[in-house]
């Protein structure tokens, strides 16, 4: 009889207690799939997700058909789940007026706008400067809190840009500070297409304290394309972040930045957090299962080394 490996806790000075889980799977990990996943393979994707443990899990985005085919569902996913898919700690994705429109005729109770830190991104996600798609944001967050909906505030493009190269920290903060200055409960810093580093991460993290954004209102989103994503996420921790994006089996990528491949996989996160002894409420067990389960729905294997590690997958 074999045991499973399982990492030794050893507790690290300077990190948190506890890390809240932001998982983005069911909408970030999913959007860039070739092929439509059905809808009730998103819901039970969703329910495993939250079986598991995972208290937050972002569940679509209410963007027109067009702009991203894999959300066209986004009303049908939610009759789908019901009661689950109400509350505070089921965020959607909202691009403009019409959008929240959509999600709040379905009960949505926390909503996320998605902005960019370069002006190529700004123009190819959205086909608006930076300034005008904050322009667009502003009365979608001022209504959304109106509402009583929590709001969450994306930055992509915060560490570097496909087309514009690495993108100057002050151009960041910048960004972010205006969005925080609309309302939004929290910001998300995002490495969109993986290129930021442990000491990029803390340089940032200080400019927007400096800026008056506390680590108490950052989520940080890191994409793994060169490998970085944990070692990013570590570096956050250790400055006081308690919020990290990750998606279940690594899944992942953007339609507007083909460079952006899979975020942290969720248990990869789990694994570290578990060795240093960090709680977080999932079962890793579990999170392995529903990974290898959802592989078998998009006909691949899971990136994610720790799902390769215990399930072979």
């Amino acid at each position: 009889m074999t045991t499973r490996t399982l990492p030794m806790t050893e507790p690290a000075p300077g990190f948190p207690d506890r890390v809240t889980i932001y998982e983005v799977g069911p909408r970030d990990g999913l959007q860039n799939e070739k092929s439509v996943v059905p809808v009730e393979v998103k819901a039970e994707f969703i329910r495993r997700l939250v079986l598991a443990g995972l208290q937050t899990v972002e569940l679509t985005s209410f963007v027109p058909a067009t702009w991203v085919p894999q959300l066209g569902d986004a009303e049908e996913l939610m009759d789908l789940l019901g009661p689950l898919a109400v509350g505070l700690q089921r965020p959607v994705l909202v691009p403009n007026e019409r959008g929240l429109d959509r999600a709040l005729d379905k009960g949505v109770k926390a909503v996320a706008v998605f902005g960019s830190a370069t002006e190529t991104f700004a123009r190819k996600n959205l086909n608006r400067s930076v300034a005008e798609s904050l322009d667009m944001f502003a009365p979608v967050v001022r209504r959304a809190l109106d509402s009583g909906a929590w709001v969450r505030g994306y930055v992509s493009m915060c560490f570097g840009d496909p087309w514009e190269g690495p993108v100057p920290v002050r151009q960041v903060v910048d960004v972010c500070s205006r969005l925080m200055d609309m309302g939004c409960d929290q910001l998300s810093i995002g490495d969109t297409i993986g290129v930021g580093t442990a000491g990029h991460v803390a340089r940032l993290l200080d400019a927007l304290d400096a800026a008056g954004i506390g680590v108490d209102q950052i989520g940080v989103h890191f994409h793994d394309t060169y490998g970085q994503a944990l070692a990013n996420t570590l570096t956050a921790l250790s400055h006081g972040v308690t919020v990290v994006d990750a998606s279940t089996g690594g899944l992942g990528g953007c339609p507007y930045a083909k460079s952006a491949t899979g975020n942290l996989a969720t248990e990869d996160l789990v694994w570290s957090l578990d060795g240093l002894g960090i709680e977080h409420g999932a079962d890793l067990d579990a999170l392995v299962a529903t990974s290898v389960w959802m592989a078998g729905q998009l006909g691949r294997p899971s990136p994610s080394r720790v799902v390769k590690a215990l399930a072979g997958g």
